[in-house]
């Protein structure tokens, strides 16, 4: 399987929601005849979908077509005015993911779905009501920000930077002035506070009366996640993505933990497996992932653990759990 194949150019697309705003977003067909399905590329709360243009293109040159977005307030997505705009980070997985999911199906209805979610966008799949039509996903560094999650070493320093610094600069901007920080880019209010203040339930951070729907959408999705942690991620880290995937229970779960020398490398970080230099070792992996449902590093699964969630009484309701991590 060769790590440098010729993939087509993208096709700018717009993607309407159930409220009327309107995404913007990319698509890629498949290279050469044939297909194994569509693939929805879910960025990293602000970065922009850009940043995933290369891995889009690459796995467009590997025979899927593959639909990169925006969320509303970043990016082809922002609107006139920031301040103000209301979205929510929740709104990202009800409205912008279900409205790229719903995208990808009505263009190819008999393709299977794939999800590549990277840090929240691992998470946001389980907040749409259209998730069981999800095939496979692969999740990297999937985590919703709660900062007893960080990397214990930098714990103190980046709960003063999200949840002390973010805040105040959001109160006081009326929105989350990142790109004049050179924090990544702007968020809209509602999005930097959904940030700042996570509790370890996420389920709290949703009016009462919708919680236990929210709990239900994440245990209606049924496909097989592959989840991957890196060791030198200060926000992925393996309890991180643990919290994430313990509100799928209705998914098979594998996580594992690659070292950076795993991958030929010193560093990686929560961002860098996005970069060209992986094209011919763990975006070739994914590959295999997501066309055949193997997972490349068996070696390196790491067992499931009892966190802080799964052992506090009354956490879900047990009718809500409909299938066991496997181990």
């Amino acid at each position: 399987m060769s790590g440098n194949l010729v993939a087509p150019e993208a096709q700018a697309i717009a993607i309407p929601c159930r409220d009327d705003v309107t995404l913007g977003g990319h698509l890629w067909t498949k290279a050469g005849p044939g297909g194994t399905g569509t693939v929805i590329i879910n960025p990293a709360t602000g970065v922009l979908a850009r940043y995933y243009h290369s891995y889009a293109a690459f796995l467009a040159g590997h025979g899927f077509s593959v639909l990169t977005y925006d969320y509303r307030g970043i990016g082809q997505s922002r609107p006139a005015r920031l301040r103000g705009c209301g979205y929510r980070w929740r709104d990202w997985g009800e409205l912008d993911f279900d409205a790229a999911l719903r995208f990808a199906k009505a263009r190819d209805p008999d393709a299977p779905l794939f999800v590549v979610g990277h840090s929240v966008g691992g998470f946001l799949p389980g907040l749409s009501e259209n998730a069981p039509a999800i095939s496979r996903m692969l999740t990297v560094g999937a985590q919703y920000a709660y900062w007893r999650d960080y990397e214990r070493s930098r714990r103190a320093r980046l709960f003063l930077k999200w949840h002390v610094i973010m805040p105040a600069f959001t109160a006081l901007w009326g929105y989350f002035p990142g790109k004049r920080l050179g924090w990544l880019e702007d968020l809209p209010a509602g999005v930097a506070n959904e940030w700042s203040f996570r509790r370890a339930r996420m389920e709290l951070s949703h009016p009462r009366p919708g919680r236990k729907e929210v709990l239900q959408r994440f245990a209606a999705v049924s496909a097989p996640i592959l989840a991957i942690a890196v060791s030198d991620d200060e926000l992925g880290t393996v309890p991180a993505i643990g919290r994430t995937l313990e509100y799928y229970r209705g998914a098979t779960r594998i996580e594992v933990l690659l070292e950076p020398a795993d991958l030929g490398f010193d560093a990686i970080g929560h961002f860098g497996l996005f970069h060209n230099r992986h094209a011919a070792g763990f975006w070739l992996d994914t590959v295999r992932w997501l066309r055949d449902g193997m997972n490349p590093w068996p070696d390196k699964r790491v067992a499931p653990i009892c966190s802080e969630l799964s052992s506090r009484q009354n956490f879900l309701p047990p009718n809500l759990w409909t299938k066991e991590n496997p181990q």
